[in-house]
């Protein structure tokens, strides 16, 4: 297996950095991007040499994308697959909330990944099997109270996948998603101390998922949505 290229977005965070880590464990290089400034303290010492990171990147705006991933691809040498972890979560009821809610939730969810595939595209194409892998909701598919806006925009997620993997197929770029439920971290297991954590997504066993998806073994899948549901 030839040495892979990743560019992964919101690889600050807990998800990201689970994938980061997986990656760099199967021989990769990575580019790290993230909104935040900096990654969290010893993840660049733990992954090694080789890698890169690129903090306040708004990806959001059509040419912060661009740089960043032209960036991305000089230093490593190329991309071989994106993996759009980026996004953000908020509860509220429709009555009770606004429509900056509609507007924040559709730009750090949809417009990221939109325009993170647009700019990683140019350079996929080099790739002799370039990947791209999104992000999901379980929760996008049977949409419970409180995650209208949540939901509606990780539907965005799920379409644009399904739209990109038509238009890039004959291409030898597969796109992806993965579905997961309620991901195991510090920010869920304080917002519901009462829960089972034990039943959900641990980030390991969802970036492992992911990087499968990414992988050259995986050519024959795309314009997939994968449940990855743990025990919920």
């Amino acid at each position: 297996m030839t040495q892979r290229n990743y560019a992964i977005t919101g690889a600050f965070g807990v998800l990201g950095a689970a994938v980061a880590r997986a990656a760099a464990k199967a021989g990769g290089r990575v580019a790290l991007i993230d909104y935040a400034p900096a990654p969290p303290a010893g993840l660049m010492e733990e992954l090694g040499p080789g890698h890169v990171a690129l903090g306040g990147v708004d990806l959001a705006d059509d040419a912060a994308a661009k740089a960043a991933f032209d960036q991305a691809a000089a230093k490593l040498g190329g991309l071989d697959v994106l993996i759009n972890v980026a996004g953000g979560f908020s509860w509220e009821t429709l009555e009770d909330g606004a429509s900056d809610s509609w507007n924040k939730l559709y730009r750090i969810n949809v417009l990221t990944a939109a325009n993170a595939s647009r700019s990683a595209i140019p350079h996929l194409r080099k790739s002799k099997s370039g990947r791209i892998v999104n992000i999901g909701a379980g929760g996008a598919v049977k949409a419970a109270k409180g995650m209208g806006a949540y939901a509606a925009s990780k539907a965005g997620v799920h379409r644009l996948t399904e739209s990109l993997a038509e238009e890039l197929k004959d291409e030898g770029i597969t796109v992806n998603a993965v579905l997961p439920s309620i991901i195991d971290t510090p920010t869920n297991r304080a917002d519901m101390p009462d829960a089972d954590a034990s039943a959900w997504v641990a980030p390991p066993d969802l970036a492992a998922v992911i990087l499968f998806l990414a992988s050259e073994e995986a050519r024959a899948v795309t314009g997939a949505l994968v449940p990855v549901s743990g025990r919920m």
